[in-house]
């Protein structure tokens, strides 16, 4: 299912400006599962109910703070980027637009991959509720999505993690072929000595494995 933002008024001239975009929560059951895709990545939260999101969110205030007025308010970059440094985040309870952010909603579209592991909707709620706080982050082993996943089908699991970690492993292979590459070449180049039979392909060749890398 597929939820986007609604505007919340008409243009005109002579009108006030509109009201911030809000969402349609008609279709949303507490303990689903919600996923707003960024550019980079893929933000997830379980929904709660009554226009409330429970999700995980780098932060360093709750580290520094226990203001909970602070804490509260809306996460700006900054803190977000102090929080992955320091790797303190929070559990928080947002509304659907400060969770989503304008971005489009995606309901329980990780269900298709469970099959028989969703737990029931309270249950997935519940487990949210319980966590929500202060808490350790880790990009590889407590991210939001680890978060949902344990909340909705009981094992933290993250794909994103996973398809990051493949992409850094072929990366270092690559980097590998390429510094094989021109370790053999120079080693020709020594043995056989100068000539465009050994120093063009020494050139040529870690240049297009890296550029296909």
């Amino acid at each position: 299912v597929h939820v986007r933002a609604l505007p919340g008024g008409s243009g005109g001239e002579s009108s006030p400006p509109a009201a911030p975009a809000y969402y349609d929560t008609s279709c949303f059951k507490r303990g689903d599962l919600l996923e707003v895709p960024r550019t980079l990545f893929i933000h997830f939260g379980i929904y709660l109910g009554e226009n409330r999101v429970a999700h995980l969110m780098p932060d360093i205030l709750p580290a520094v703070t226990g203001d909970r007025r602070q804490i509260q308010q809306v996460v700006t970059n900054k803190r977000l980027i102090l929080g992955v440094i320091t790797r303190t985040a929070s559990i928080r309870v947002d509304t659907v637009e400060d969770f989503a952010y304008g971005g489009s909603i995606l309901v329980n579209h990780m269900d298709r991959l469970f099959e028989d592991q969703v737990l029931g909707s309270e249950e997935a709620a519940r487990r949210a509720e319980k966590l929500v706080g202060a808490t350790a982050y880790s990009l590889l082993w407590n991210n939001c999505e680890h978060f949902v996943t344990y909340c909705r089908y009981g094992a933290p699991v993250s794909f994103q993690t996973d398809k990051f970690c493949e992409t850094v492993k072929m990366i270092i292979r690559d980097q590998r072929s390429v510094l094989a590459s021109v370790l053999v070449g120079l080693a020709s180049i020594v043995c056989l000595g100068l000539a465009p039979s050994t120093t063009l392909p020494t050139i040529f060749i870690p240049f297009f494995l890296w550029m296909a890398g």
